[in-house]
């Protein structure tokens, strides 16, 4: 199982180090220290929560100084936030470039998009599920809600429903990010609930007005 995560890690780095890469066309040493940095974080998030990992320890599994570490990133949180989002967003364009085919019903896209998220969880399990179980550890989560906060807003922004709630949208969207992010964490902390439990209550709670 562990084999199999460190292989997603691989992926995930290589994935981080080629989005480098054409930032840094001049300099693959640029996109390999990267790469590097995102294949240590990933590994070392999966065995341990967020805040027990040092710069130190991230800098030797990734084979560069601090201080090489330090002109990127403040701390290996932020590092981990950054790819976290990234592939949070790689399913979000997934989503746009469906809706943009007008072939899937609002019931389809909310189902089709709720489960990109969960299979976000998913790719990064052993991550989110040490995050959530260290009490010193809340920044991955945080993390999480703001970021379905700003998707939400986003998505109330362009939505044109009738029943969209006459109130501050702000607060709208933190009662759907906090709901969300607490389904996830429940799926999480119980081996009872699957995959499958998470998307279909998401559905099922989903507001009217989000379609």
């Amino acid at each position: 199982m562990y084999n199999r995560y460190e292989s997603r890690c691989r992926d995930m780095a290589q994935i981080a180090g080629k989005r480098s890469a054409m930032a840094h066309r001049t300099d693959p040493r640029i996109a390999r220290t990267d790469q590097a940095l995102a294949q240590a974080i990933l590994e070392l998030a999966s065995q341990r929560p967020v805040s027990q990992i040092t710069v130190a320890d991230l800098a030797d599994r990734a084979g560069v100084t601090r201080a090489t570490f330090y002109n990127r990133y403040s701390s290996p949180l932020e590092l981990l936030i950054q790819l976290l989002y990234a592939d949070l967003e790689r399913g979000h364009r997934r989503e746009d470039a469906r809706r943009a085919e007008g072939r899937y019903s609002a019931a389809q896209m909310l189902r089709l998009a709720t489960g990109e998220v969960a299979d976000h969880v998913e790719r990064f399990m052993a991550v989110y599920q040490h995050a959530l179980r260290d009490p010193a550890d809340d920044g991955v989560y945080e993390a999480l809600v703001r970021h379905f906060t700003d998707y939400s807003l986003a998505f109330i922004a362009r939505t044109t429903h009738p029943d969209l709630p006459r109130t501050k949208h702000q607060v709208v969207a933190q009662f759907v990010a906090h709901g969300f992010a607490g389904a996830i964490k429940a799926w999480l902390s119980d081996d009872s609930v699957t995959k499958t439990d998470l998307v279909e209550a998401a559905v099922a709670c989903a507001p009217v007005w989000w379609a």
